[in-house]
C-alpha cells in the first residue's frame, strides 16, 4: 500500500472514532439528571384539590380559622362566617352517639366497597350582622392530591345524625341558621379509597362549589396525617 493510501486509511479511522464519541456524548446529554430525580412536570401542583379555575383565597392549616363572606345576588346583605377545620378522621368507626339518632339505631352503616369513611369536623362562627346559615353538604370537598371527593346523599344523611346529636347538646347546626356571635360544630362525611390519606379540603366561600356565574372562590385547607 502506498504512503498516501495509508494516510487516508488512518484519517478515516480517526474520523469514525470522533463521530462515535460525539454521538455517545449527545446521547448522554439527553438524561434529565442524576438517578432518582423527578422531572418538575411530574411533581404535584400546590393547587391540587382546588377546582380548576377557582380563586384560592388562602391555604390555612388544621386549627387555623378563615373567613367566608357569602354575597347573595338577590339581597344587599352579606353573610360572614369564621370556619376552622378542627380535625379529619378516616377509617375509624362513626360516632356511636350520633348513630343513636338513626332510624334504625344499632345498625352500623357501611361505606361503598373499597372505600372508608372520613369525618371532617369544623367549628363555624357567625361573625356577621344577622342570622345566617351555612352547610358543608354542597360547599366542601375532601381531596387526595388532585382527586376531589364530594359527599353522597347517604353521607349527608349521616352528617345529619351528627347535627341532631349536637342539637341535643344545645348547639344548633349552622345549616338551620345561627345568630351573630354564636358558634356551632359542623361535620362533613366523605368516602375515599381504603389506604388513601386526604391531603387537602376545599371549602368554598359560598353555599355551593359552583354557581351559574362560575366556580366559587375558596380556601384550600392543608391536611396532614396527624390531623
Amino acid at each position: 500500500m502506498s504512503s498516501r493510501a495509508s494516510t487516508f486509511a488512518a484519517f478515516g479511522t480517526a474520523v469514525a472514532l470522533l463521530t462515535l464519541t460525539a454521538c455517545s456524548s449527545a446521547s448522554a446529554d439527553t438524561t434529565s439528571g442524576p438517578a432518582g430525580t423527578v422531572p418538575a412536570a411530574a411533581t404535584s401542583s400546590p393547587d391540587a384539590g382546588a377546582p380548576p379555575g377557582a380563586e384560592i383565597l388562602g391555604r390555612p392549616g388544621v386549627g387555623e380559622p378563615f373567613k367566608l363572606t357569602i354575597d347573595y345576588s338577590n339581597t344587599a346583605g352579606l353573610d360572614e362566617f369564621e370556619v376552622t377545620v378542627d380535625e379529619v378522621r378516616c377509617g375509624e368507626p362513626l360516632d356511636p352517639k350520633a348513630l343513636a339518632h338513626a332510624a334504625e339505631p344499632g345498625v352500623e352503616p357501611a361505606p361503598e366497597e373499597g372505600k372508608q369513611y372520613c369525618v371532617v369536623s369544623m367549628e363555624v362562627t357567625n361573625v356577621g350582622k344577622s342570622e345566617a346559615d351555612w352547610s358543608a353538604d354542597d360547599a366542601v370537598t375532601l381531596n387526595v392530591d388532585d382527586t376531589a371527593y364530594s359527599p353522597t346523599q347517604s353521607d349527608n344523611e349521616l352528617a345529619d345524625l351528627y347535627a341532631q346529636y349536637w342539637s341535643d347538646q344545645g348547639k344548633t347546626d349552622p345549616s338551620f341558621g345561627i345568630n351573630p356571635g354564636s358558634s356551632s360544630p359542623e361535620h362533613g362525611i366523605f368516602q375515599i379509597p381504603v389506604g388513601d390519606e386526604p391531603t387537602t379540603a376545599w371549602v368554598a366561600s359560598g353555599n355551593l362549589l359552583e354557581t351559574i356565574d362560575g366556580v366559587e372562590p375558596g380556601y384550600l385547607v392543608q391536611l396532614d396525617s396527624a390531623s
